[in-house]
C-alpha cells in the first residue's frame, strides 16, 4: 500500500549550492559577437534562498580586473575580453567571452545552447556592405543557405549540433568573404536524475521518504522542473509536481520492490528518468525497555522512569503504565517523551511498571520492572504476651517486636538488660521470640529493628517472673539441748526461693498455731511458751498464691520437771540465801547483769535470727506478774554437773492486773521486786529438807 505525499519545496532543486548561487550574466542583446563600436547590456542576475536584501553594489570584472563598481546590476560594455560580475556577498559569476570584430561578416551565437532548445546563428554584414548570398559551415562542410534571412535555427538541439560554425557572403563582385569561427557546444539542461531513498530497507509502519536528485543549470533559472515517481514497472503517477521529493507514511511489507523517479521541464519538453531503486520493507523487530534512574529508589528522592525503544520507527509515541494486580492497568502518562519522572518517591509508588511505544494504531510493550522503594524502618514496638498477667516460672512467654512501615527484609534483634538473645532477618515488618521463663528472666527488655537504612530500637518492657516458692525448712531453737516446760522456743520457717509476699502458717499436730507474711522474701519465726501439751511434730507451710509447700516434720520432746526435784531445788535455794547471807554483793551484781540479757520476747518476730551458740546459751526471762502463784520458783539453766541457778522471784500482788499488760521488762524495774540467784552445790549426802520460803516473807 502506496501513500504518495508531495511536499512543497521552496528552496532550489536539490544538487544547487547550499550558500548563496553564483550570480548569472545575461546579454542583450543576445550575441556574443559584435561589430566595433557598438554596445552590450551586461545584466547580473542573482537569486537566494531567503527574501532578499536589497543589494546596494554589483563589481564588473574584465580579465580578471576590476573594470568599474556599479548601484545597479547593469552594466554596458564594448570591449573584447572575459567579463563577470559579483553581487553583494555573492560569489562571482561564470565568465562570458564578448567579441567586438572589425571584420564585414560576424557569426552570431548565444552564450549558451542547452538540449533540446531551438538555437539561433544570424550571419550579419556590416554595415554599407551588401551580399548577394550566405552560406553556413559546420566543420567546413555546408549546412545550409538561409533564402529571405541571415538567420539559421537549429531546432531541439543536441549533441550532435556540438561543432565550430562559420558563415560565408557573395559580395556584388563575386568576392567571398567569411566571418568569424563561432563554437557551439549544447549542455545538459539538467543531468539525469537519481533516486534516493531515506533508507533502502526501512520497516514497517515507518516513513519512506524518496528523492529524484538533479540540478537545473543556473543559465536557465526560469525553466522549471517537475517530478513522478513509480515502483516496478507499473504506470507512472498520472500526475507530476513540483517537488522533487515523495513521503510514503506508514509503509508496509508488500510496498517492497523497485522504484523510479523522472524529471521534466514544460519549455522545452524534456523528460529524463532516474535507475531503478530497490525498497525492501523490513518487519518490526521492537526493543523496548524500561530502566529506572537511580536502580535503588529511596523514599523522598527522585526517580526518572526510562523507555528505551529501538527498531519501531519514528515518530512514536510512549506510554507508561504500572500493573495493577486483578485490575486493568493504569495508564500513568502518553507522550512523544521517553523519559517519565516522579520529583518525591513515596511508598506507595512501589509497584510494577512497564512503557510502550504506540506506532499508528499498533503498542509495542516492554518487560515489567520492579521498583522497590527503600523505606528506613520505623521506631519498633516491643509486646510481651505471656499466659497470665504476672508470669511464673515455666511459662512460655513470647517477645513480640513490630514496625509501621520499612523496607523489607528487616534485621531483628531482642535484648535483655542490653544482653543480646536473639537476631535474624526476616521478610516481615514483625518479629517474634519465644522462650522458657526462668528466675533470671525479670528484667527489662527491649528490640531493635534495622534494614540498612538506620537502625530503630523500642522503648523498654519490664518483665516480672514470679517464682514458686521451695519446700520450707523449718527450724526450732530453744534455750537448751532439751526443752522444759516454761521454756521460750522459737519456730522459724523459711524459704531458699520465692517470690514475695510468702504467707508462713505454723502447725503443732495439724494445728494452726499461728501464721504471718514476709514481704521481703525472708522467712518468719513464732515464739511458743512451753507447757507439757506442746510435745510432738511441728510443721509450716508457705504460699505465695502459686501452691503451697510444707516443710518436713520436727519433733519436740518436752521434759517435765518433777516435784522432789523442784523441792529439792527450792530447799537448796532456801538453805543458800540462809547460809550465804554474804553473797548479798553477788546477788545484787546478777540483779544489775540481769536487765541485759533478760527480756520478753514476741509472740511472732520475722526479723529475728539466731545463732548456733543461741541455743546453748543460758536465757533468763522473765515471768508475767499475773501468775497466781507466788512466790515462784524455777530452776535457770541446768549445766553439766552438780551447780544448779535457782531463781526466786516475789511479786506483788497489787500489780497482778497491771502485770498483765506491762512487759518483763516493766517488772524489773519494779524497786520493791527483788531477784536472789543462789548457787548450790549438790552434796553426795543427804541434806536437810529444805524450807518453802513463805511468799509474804520479805527478801532481798
Amino acid at each position: 500500500m502506496l501513500l504518495w505525499v508531495s511536499l512543497l519545496v521552496l528552496a532550489p532543486v536539490s544538487g544547487q549550492f547550499a550558500t548563496e548561487p553564483k550570480p548569472v550574466i545575461s546579454l542583450h542583446p543576445l550575441w556574443t559577437t559584435f561589430f566595433q563600436g557598438e554596445t552590450v547590456m551586461l545584466t547580473c542576475n542573482t537569486f537566494r534562498f531567503h527574501a532578499p536584501e536589497k543589494i546596494k553594489l554589483y563589481r564588473w570584472y574584465l580579465e580578471g580586473e576590476i573594470q568599474s563598481e556599479t548601484l545597479g546590476n547593469t552594466h554596458e560594455v564594448r570591449e573584447t575580453g572575459m567579463y563577470k560580475c559579483q553581487a553583494q556577498d555573492s560569489p562571482p559569476s561564470d565568465a562570458v567571452h564578448l567579441l567586438f570584430s572589425s571584420a564585414n561578416l560576424i557569426l552570431q551565437a548565444p552564450p549558451y545552447v542547452f538540449e533540446k532548445e531551438s538555437v539561433v546563428l544570424r550571419c550579419q554584414a556590416k554595415a554599407n556592405t551588401e551580399l548577394n548570398g550566405m552560406t553556413l559551415y559546420k566543420h567546413g562542410e555546408v549546412l545550409g543557405v538561409p533564402k529571405k534571412t541571415s538567420e539559421f535555427r537549429i531546432y531541439q538541439a543536441g549533441l550532435k549540433d556540438n561543432g565550430e560554425y562559420r558563415c560565408t557572403g557573395l559580395k556584388k563582385d563575386n568576392e567571398t568573404i567569411s566571418s568569424n569561427a563561432v563554437k557551439i557546444e549544447v549542455q545538459e539542461l539538467f543531468p539525469r536524475p537519481v533516486l534516493k531513498a531515506s533508507s533502502t530497507q526501512p520497516t514497517e509502519e515507518g516513513t519512506l521518504t524518496l528523492t529524484c536528485e538533479t540540478q537545473l543549470s543556473s543559465q536557465r533559472p526560469d525553466v522549471q522542473l517537475q517530478f513522478r515517481f513509480f515502483r516496478d514497472y507499473t504506470s507512472p503517477q498520472p500526475y507530476w509536481r513540483s517537488s522533487p521529493e515523495l513521503q510514503i507514511f506508514t509503509i508496509q511489507r508488500e510496498d517492497s520492490g523497485s522504484y523510479r523517479c523522472e524529471a521534466q521541464t514544460v519549455t522545452p519538453h524534456l523528460q529524463k528518468q532516474s535507475q531503478q531503486l530497490q525498497i525492501n520493507v523490513q518487519r518490526i523487530v521492537a526493543d523496548v525497555r524500561l530502566y529506572s534512574r537511580p536502580e535503588l529508589v529511596f523514599e523522598g528522592k527522585e526517580l526518572v522512569l526510562i523507555c528505551s525503544v529501538s527498531g519501531v520507527p519514528a515518530p512514536i509515541t510512549v506510554s507508561f503504565f504500572k500493573k495493577r494486580p486483578w485490575n486493568k492497568d493504569t495508564k500513568i502518562v502518553t507522550s512523544s517523551e521517553t523519559e517519565f519522572k516522579i520529583p518525591a518517591v513515596e511508598s506507595s509508588h512501589a509497584g510494577e511498571y512497564y512503557c510502550a511505544a504506540g506506532k499508528n494504531h499498533r503498542s509495542f510493550p516492554s518487560q515489567t520492572l520492579t521498583i522497590s522503594v527503600r523505606v528506613p524502618v520505623s521506631r519498633p514496638v516491643l509486646t510481651l504476651r505471656a499466659p497470665r498477667a504476672q508470669p511464673v516460672v515455666g511459662d512460655v512467654a513470647e517477645l513480640h517486636c513490630e514496625v509501621q512501615r520499612g523496607s523489607l527484609p528487616i534485621r531483628y534483634q531482642f535484648y535483655h538488660e542490653a544482653v543480646a538473645l536473639w537476631s535474624n532477618s526476616v521478610s516481615s515488618k514483625k518479629a517474634f521470640f519465644r522462650f522458657s521463663l526462668t528466675e533470671g528472666h525479670s528484667g527489662n527488655y527491649f528490640c531493635k529493628a534495622d534494614n540498612n537504612l538506620g537502625a530503630q530500637r523500642s522503648d523498654t518492657v519490664s518483665l516480672s517472673v514470679r517464682v514458686p516458692v521451695s519446700r520450707p525448712v523449718l527450724t526450732l531453737r530453744a534455750p537448751r539441748a532439751q526443752a522444759v516446760v516454761g521454756d521460750v522456743v522459737e519456730l522459724h520457717c523459711e524459704v531458699q526461693k520465692g517470690s514475695p509476699p510468702i504467707r508462713y502458717q505454723f502447725y503443732h499436730k495439724n494445728v494452726t498455731l499461728g501464721n504471718g507474711t514476709s514481704l521481703s522474701g525472708q522467712g518468719v519465726s513464732f515464739n511458743l511458751s512451753l507447757t507439757a501439751e506442746h510435745s510432738g511434730n511441728y510443721s509450716c507451710e508457705a504460699d505465695n498464691d502459686l501452691g503451697p509447700q510444707c516443710s518436713e516434720a520436727v519433733t519436740l520432746s518436752i521434759t517435765v520437771m518433777t516435784g522432789s526435784r523442784s523441792g529439792s531445788v527450792a530447799t537448796s535455794v532456801t538453805g543458800g540465801l540462809l547460809s550465804l547471807v554474804g553473797l548479798a554483793a553477788v546477788a545484787l551484781l546478777f540483779y544489775c547483769w540481769f536487765p541485759r540479757k533478760a527480756g520478753g520476747r514476741s509472740t511472732l518476730d520475722s526479723s529475728r535470727n539466731h545463732s548456733a551458740s543461741d541455743l546453748h546459751e543460758p536465757t533468763y526471762y522473765n515471768v508475767p506478774g499475773w501468775i497466781e502463784l507466788q512466790p515462784v520458783y524455777s530452776n535457770v539453766n541446768p549445766k553439766e554437773g552438780d551447780i544448779v541457778y535457782s531463781e526466786v522471784r516475789s511479786v506483788k500482788r497489787e500489780n497482778r492486773h497491771a502485770g498483765a499488760v506491762a512487759s518483763a521488762p516493766e517488772l524489773l524495774n519494779d524497786k520493791d521486786a527483788c531477784v536472789i540467784y543462789s548457787q548450790v552445790k549438790v552434796a553426795s549426802a543427804p541434806a536437810p529438807k529444805p524450807q518453802l520460803l513463805d511468799s509474804s516473807t520479805p527478801h532481798r
